[in-house]
């Protein structure tokens, strides 16, 4: 196999129509490896050696679309200083657009032994996880657009429909059953007429972004049925395709997207940047852990092996690390020119305002929302509140988004509390 340098951007794995670059970022890593998952299940390792600005690259001519790959870090274990690399575990990427396979809750999939929690005396787990976690996979960027164009309702003429991809298909009589609960059956003519003939303009989809079932709902039989649970900012989740885990699942959304506005009904996405499906130091690690631990999420100053959590998950991301604005913010580009969507709801957003302790509006990620040519011109609206002191802030968010035109701003709208949908701790089970 050829192995080229590559480049240090952008960031994940990007097909270019002859090859793959892959690009990963880590401050603590010491050595990366890509691993290449073939399709009898092997696992082939190569040695990334070029880093530039903590970005490790290489480019891999013979690869395209279809591929499945991950990561494994070499570097520091240390979790009392908030360091979780460990080579035995196979690492999903941050970037990745699509993800194959699912999670089994193998206890090769943590850093420690059951039993012996992480701690001064806490054991290492060097246990592979490969086989037990996801896999990233390669996908094809290029797809047949058409003519579409983003339908741009003012919010005043706007009716948002929320719902539920499974949910809104598993059960419709006029949609086939082999792509009831998909994106398929979201795009089926039957759903787009119904919704016609409510009056909607926008469709509010409750989470698609890749996420994960906790183990703990594993043991009891249980899924994570409503999604706020992500571990793949960047990639459809994979539960929801009809036709296929292996990068069809982007082409499908994009499919569900293309259709919606043919019908003038804008696609909004309710995101979940606020945390990862990682949880605590008693979760499993899966990606962003094992590879920069410290630069992803916010931890306890005094206490690194904890994490500061104001959302009731277990971790909250470090919203005053360059890096984990640039993976957001990088998200919600990519969701918007590549994916053609309208808009976000932001859930827990005052979180994302927690630049260090305190809410802040002005915050630097609500700075680079205001400002950023791509995402100022959509649909925003933010779920006011989280768990941490001073979290309430219904309305309290200063105007940070347009009406989807040139001319008219809007302030960015937020959700109330009299919203029907479950609360925050029902939806993560």
């Amino acid at each position: 196999m050829q192995i080229w340098p590559g480049h240090p951007y952008p960031l994940g794995a990007t097909y270019d129509g002859t090859g793959t670059n892959f690009a990963l970022f880590s401050s603590v890593a010491e050595r990366v490896e890509l691993c290449l998952v073939g399709d009898d299940g092997a696992e082939q390792r190569i040695e990334v050696e070029e880093v530039d600005a903590h970005v490790w690259h290489v480019y891999l001519p013979s690869v395209g679309p279809g591929q499945r790959y991950g990561y494994r870090v070499h570097g520091p274990f240390d979790p009392e200083q908030g360091l979780w690399c460990n080579p035995a575990k196979f690492l999903i990427d941050p970037y990745a657009k699509a993800f194959d396979g699912a999670l089994d809750g193998d206890e090769s999939l943590y850093s420690y032994r059951f039993g012996n929690p992480p701690g001064p005396d806490s054991e290492l787990n060097d246990d592979d996880s490969f086989g037990h976690n996801l896999t990233s996979v390669v996908h094809n960027p290029f797809f047949d657009w058409g003519h579409d164009h983003p339908p741009a309702h003012e919010y005043h003429r706007s009716v948002i429909y929320e719902a539920h991809v499974k949910g809104m298909t598993m059960t419709h009589p006029a949609i086939p059953e082999d792509i009831r609960g998909t994106y398929a059956g979201m795009a089926h003519p039957a759903m787009i007429d119904h919704l016609t003939r409510l009056g909607v303009t926008a469709i509010e989809l409750m989470p698609v972004h890749q996420f994960i079932n906790d183990p703990s709902l594993q043991d009891k039989g249980l899924s994570n049925y409503w999604g706020y649970n992500t571990i793949g900012f960047f990639a459809p989740h994979a539960d929801y395709a009809a036709y296929g885990t292996r990068g069809q699942q982007v082409q499908e959304f994009k499919s569900l997207v293309k259709a919606m506005h043919e019908a003038d009904i804008e696609v909004i996405l309710d995101v979940v940047y606020n945390h990862t499906a990682e949880g605590n130091q008693m979760g499993p690690t899966l990606s962003f852990r094992g590879i920069d631990n410290p630069a992803y999420y916010r931890l306890v100053d005094d206490d690194k092996i904890h994490y500061f959590d104001t959302t009731g998950t277990g971790n909250s991301l470090l919203m005053r690390s360059p890096n984990v604005l640039q993976l957001i913010m990088d998200s919600l580009r990519y969701w918007v020119t590549e994916m053609h969507v309208d808009g976000f709801r932001f859930d827990l957003a005052a979180t994302l305002a927690r630049q260090f302790h305190e809410v802040d509006r002005l915050s630097a990620f609500f700075d680079l929302v205001h400002q950023d040519p791509v995402i100022s011109q959509v649909k925003l609206i933010a779920e006011p509140w989280d768990l941490g002191d001073g979290g309430y802030q219904v309305g309290g968010f200063l105007p940070c988004g347009r009406s989807g035109t040139a001319t008219t701003a809007t302030p960015c709208a937020t959700s109330g509390a009299a919203s029907p949908r479950p609360s925050e701790s029902s939806r993560r089970g």
